[in-house]
């Protein structure tokens, strides 16, 4: 990743953290999808509206653009990552160009009054920019539309070490009894797997690396916790601010959420092994910003009645739409998901057996009820997704292949 500085990265994972907590379960959510946008629009805005995008965005409001610039450049950088950022305008509003100058290069577009077909252009933008994940992009254009400023935001990764599939039937919790499609691998690396202590309770984390410099990490709370707490203290473990106790320093017995160590029967003697079982996944979300105003700083914004962004064009415009549309798929191979955010402005006013000698030492890691998953830059420690897992993917049925999600 290109330069980002520790103060960008600190303040959009603060904003994953925060919308975490507001979130619902069975989600997926991408703050550095949202964060360019607030800090572009912070520049162009005036009076209430640049004081609560700048609160959002925990930056001055004059250092707003040079910092969603800065974080466009690093996110482009990372191996696996693309990210697009597109701005559209009525053919009858006027931009001020300086606002429009500090915009990256080649992301401006005109629509006029065939909303159909201009439509139509946004949702194939959204659709190529993300490889087809996101196929449409997650605001609808109206006769009162005069600008839609949308980024998108699209990541791969291979396992360096592939999951094997077998059967998963949870004998307990949320997911008793189900068919689901568990994965499993065995490695000598117990320090991919810790548990922290939270003011809320423990929390079990599990580091999945990449081939490119993305890893995705695994977090499983006690039963009590709710989703925003165990990805609170996920952003946390990510950033090194809560303190993670590996497999290798963990003590025999129940350590952690889902977490054992424990001796195992063995053919030979082994080094100390981390032994995970997790499911497969595919999450999608529609999330609407403006539900959610005071996070992301859109409350004056919104206000029709008043023009807050007299920086962008001299005719008065207010926040009519804010929306994310999201998708993450964790398989055997590998992780995939991408974001899609746009703005829209208006007008303002079973195992083999064997004969077994020995006993070994294993760390083992269990996800099999509800929990979360961060999609990390590596280097730079910066949250790209994030997000929480209700419903794993079912155990295939023969015949019926479709009863997994496709790909990864």
């Amino acid at each position: 990743m290109s330069k980002v500085s520790a103060e960008t990265v600190r303040q959009v994972n603060g904003l994953t953290a925060r919308w975490a907590q507001a979130l619902p379960g069975g989600t997926v959510c991408s703050a550095p999808g949202v964060w360019p946008l607030l800090g572009f629009l912070a520049d162009g805005a005036a009076g209430p509206a640049r004081a609560e995008l700048a609160g959002a965005l925990g930056v001055p409001a004059e250092q707003a653009a040079g910092a969603a610039r800065e974080l466009l450049a690093a996110l482009a950088s990372v191996p696996g990552l693309d990210v697009a950022l597109g701005l559209w305008t009525h053919q009858g509003l006027a931009l001020r160009e300086e606002w429009r100058a500090g915009l990256p290069a080649g992301t401006y577009g005109v629509f006029g009054d065939d909303l159909v077909t201009a439509q139509e252009r946004l949702d194939a933008w959204a659709a190529e920019r993300t490889g087809g994940l996101v196929e449409r992009m997650p605001v609808t254009l109206t006769r009162d539309a005069r600008m839609v400023l949308a980024g998108a935001l699209a990541l791969g990764t291979t396992w360096r070490q592939p999951f094997g599939e077998l059967a998963l039937r949870p004998g307990t919790g949320p997911w008793q009894g189900r068919a689901l499609r568990g994965l499993h691998r065995r490695s000598p690396r117990p320090d991919r797997v810790g548990v922290t202590g939270t003011p809320d309770g423990f929390v079990t984390a599990l580091t999945v690396p990449g081939d490119n410099g993305i890893d995705v990490h695994l977090v499983l709370g006690e039963e009590h916790m709710a989703p925003g707490q165990v990805l609170a203290a996920g952003v946390g473990i990510v950033e090194r601010a809560l303190a993670l106790t590996g497999g290798r320093s963990l003590p025999h017995g129940h350590v952690g959420p889902g977490l054992y160590v424990e001796q195992q029967p063995s053919v030979a003697p082994e080094p100390l092994t981390l032994d995970v079982r997790t499911v497969a996944y595919e999450v999608r979300a529609d999330h609407d910003l403006l539900a959610s105003a005071g996070l992301f700083g859109l409350t004056a914004a919104a206000d029709a009645r008043h023009a807050h962004f007299p920086g962008v064009s001299a005719h008065p415009l207010a926040v009519g739409q804010a929306r994310q549309s999201a998708l993450a798929r964790f398989g055997p191979l590998g992780f995939r998901a991408a974001a899609v955010t746009a703005v829209a402005a208006e007008p303002g006013g079973a195992p083999p057996q064997h004969r077994y000698s020995c006993e070994s030492t294993v760390v083992r890691a269990v996800f099999d009820r509800p929990f979360g998953f961060l999609a990390v830059d590596r280097e730079s420690r910066l949250v790209l997704m994030a997000g929480w897992v209700t419903e794993p993917a079912p155990q295939p049925v023969a015949g019926f292949p479709g009863t997994v999600p496709p790909g990864l």
